[in-house]
């Protein structure tokens, strides 16, 4: 199921962020507040929507599906300079990431995460690192269609 290990090198991003925890899920929130208004953002590089995830350092450590963590709906922009007041942005940093695709609808990606965190992070060569996590949801992604596509990318770092 990997597809690659890859460096990330530093990306913008515009969107729309909300706290939510996995019991207290409002990505459907989240999308229905951004996607009306994402036409209205300026200099967007491609036509990927970008799902990211920022968690607190000790976030896995011991998981609570209550603990709450910060989510974006967001694109990729070259730079900031022509961006209205209804968004916010954000820099993912440059780091090492460990890229999955996801087919099946999305109400099914439990199975794939599963599959990450608990089969092959503990057998890899590398840890969980602490930078945003995220899935890009290109041509192919088609919301809970069973031939839907998308990227899950893991932040990771060498053990």
């Amino acid at each position: 199921m990997l597809s690659k290990i890859t460096t990330l090198h530093e990306k913008k991003f515009v969107g729309k962020k909300i706290k939510m925890s996995f019991s207290q899920n409002k990505t459907f929130e989240l999308w229905q507040s951004f996607m009306p208004l994402r036409k209205e953002i300026q200099n967007v590089i491609g036509s990927e929507l970008y799902s990211i995830e920022i968690y607190d350092k000790f976030f896995f450590n011991n998981f609570d599906a209550n603990n709450e963590f910060e989510k974006w709906a967001a694109v990729e922009v070259k730079d900031f300079d022509k961006n209205t007041p209804n968004f916010e942005t954000l820099i993912l940093p440059t780091g090492l990431y460990a890229v999955f695709i996801h087919k099946g609808a999305a109400s099914e990606a439990e199975k794939t995460y599963e599959y990450i965190f608990r089969t092959w992070l503990p057998t890899s060569n590398y840890l969980l690192d602490a930078r945003p996590h995220f899935a890009v949801m290109g041509e192919k992604y088609k919301i809970d269609d069973r031939n839907s596509e998308e990227e899950i990318w893991i932040p990771i770092k060498r053990k």
